[in-house]
Order: C-alpha cells, then structure tokens, then sequence
C-alpha cells in the first residue's frame, strides 16, 4: 500500500530542490527564477504547491516577487530580520526572559573575542578600531554610544570568521537588543565610561593577535555587565521577550 505526500510536506519539498537549484547554478539576488508553467513541469507539482512553495520562500526572505509583465520571483539573500522574526517568537512561546540574552552573550562571546584575534581582517580591524573612536568621541550622547556599542560586539562577532555567531549577533543587535536599553537598563555617564575602557582593552588585544587575552576581557567585560544588571535592574532581566 503506498501513501501519498501531504501537500504542505510536499510545497516543503519542492522548496528545498528549488534553493538546491538556485545554490547547484550559480544564481543569486537579483535573478530571476523560471516562469511558474517550467518551474511546474520541472519540479512536477500542481499550480497550487508550486505557489505554496514560493510564499514559503518569499516568507524566508529568500524570493521577492516583481509584478507587471516580465514578472515574477526574484532571488532575495535572507537577512537577519527573518531570523529574528523566528527566534523572537519561539523564545516568546517557550516564556523566555531577557536574562537569557544576557546569559547567551556570557556564554559565546567570549569564544568569539578568541576567534577574532586569530582571524580578524584588516577590515574589521578599521572598523572595529572606528566603533571604540566613536564610542570615546560621543560619550555624552547616549545613541551614538548605544549605537556604537552594538557595532563593536556586531564587527567581533563577523571577525570570528564563524557565521552563525555573525548572524546570532546581528539579531541580538537588533530585534533584541544586546545592550538592555529597551528593556529600561540605563547607562550613567560613569558606567559609559567603564564599558569604554572594557573595550578599548578587548580591542588591543585583538589587534594584537592575544586570543587568550581577548577571551579574558570578553568574558571580564560580559561578567560586569551581568552584575550590573542584575544589582541595578533585575526587572529589566525579568521582563519577557515579545515580538
């Protein structure tokens, strides 16, 4: 007795050829995928699982689709606000506190701080050396150094050489926020201050190419923000992680 695929398992299916293919033939943003009637014939689905499988993929950010005559699915590269989206709301339905952003960051960043003064570009060095000049030059606007706080661990994290520490820092960035500031946690001139310093000496000794000393003041600096926050706004650390 054979059993047939459900369509939803189906559209998944397709999906996933239809990346293989995108991936085995060299294509990427900004090209175009076959009209609907070959992508039909070639990967042998109905109309209507052809068009499930494109708003699965349009929904990973991976298509985007151009209307009008000559239209159709266009290749995207996904960013992190799809990851984000996912993220937020798994930790959103499992109850999740801010606290365990904060006890993520002590547990990997430190690993990335290692790895970047190993493998940091020229690149990212100049940017990363910009991100503690900004911070120094504008301690006294609280955006602009919020801002350029997020830069720092952001460039640390792609320095690694590792891209999912890329990734997972750039939605810890953003939808999260990896300072606490949107969850009330407030930064003092004198404690702007400290983290400047916390980052200038993790900044040299990725310069110099110390991973065990970028370790060390990655995981010192990390540890002083969790005392911090804890001492200063437990209910800040309490409050749940929402969409």
């Amino acid at each position: 007795m054979t059993h047939s695929i459900r369509p939803q398992k189906m559209a998944l299916i397709v999906a996933q050829r239809i990346v293989r293919d995108i991936e085995r033939e060299g294509l990427g943003p900004g090209d175009k995928l076959p009209p609907e009637r070959v992508m039909m014939e070639t990967y042998e689905a109905g109309r209507g699982t052809l068009r499930e499988s494109l708003r699965f993929l349009e929904l990973q950010g991976v298509l985007s689709f151009k209307p009008g005559p000559g239209g159709g699915p266009v290749i995207e590269k996904p960013t992190a606000d799809n990851l984000a989206t996912t993220l937020t709301l798994l930790l959103q339905f499992d109850g999740a506190r801010y606290q365990v952003i904060a006890e993520a960051r002590e547990a990997f960043e430190p690993v990335m701080a290692q790895l970047a003064a190993s493998r940091i570009t020229p690149e990212h060095l100049v940017q990363l050396e910009q991100t503690v000049t900004d911070m120094a030059d504008n301690l006294e606007d609280v955006e602009v150094y919020l801002d350029a706080n997020r830069r720092f661990h952001n460039v640390i994290a792609w320095a690694s050489g590792n891209a999912l520490f890329g990734h997972l820092v750039d939605v810890m960035g953003g939808a999260m926020d990896i300072s606490g500031a949107a969850q009330g946690i407030q930064y003092p001139l004198k404690r702007r201050q400290a983290v400047l310093k916390a980052h200038q000496e993790i900044f040299e000794a990725i310069r110099n190419s110390e991973p065990e000393q970028a370790e060390k003041s990655m995981r010192t600096h990390i540890d002083e923000y969790l005392v911090y926050a804890s001492r200063k706004y437990p209910d800040a650390l309490d409050k749940p992680i929402r969409w």
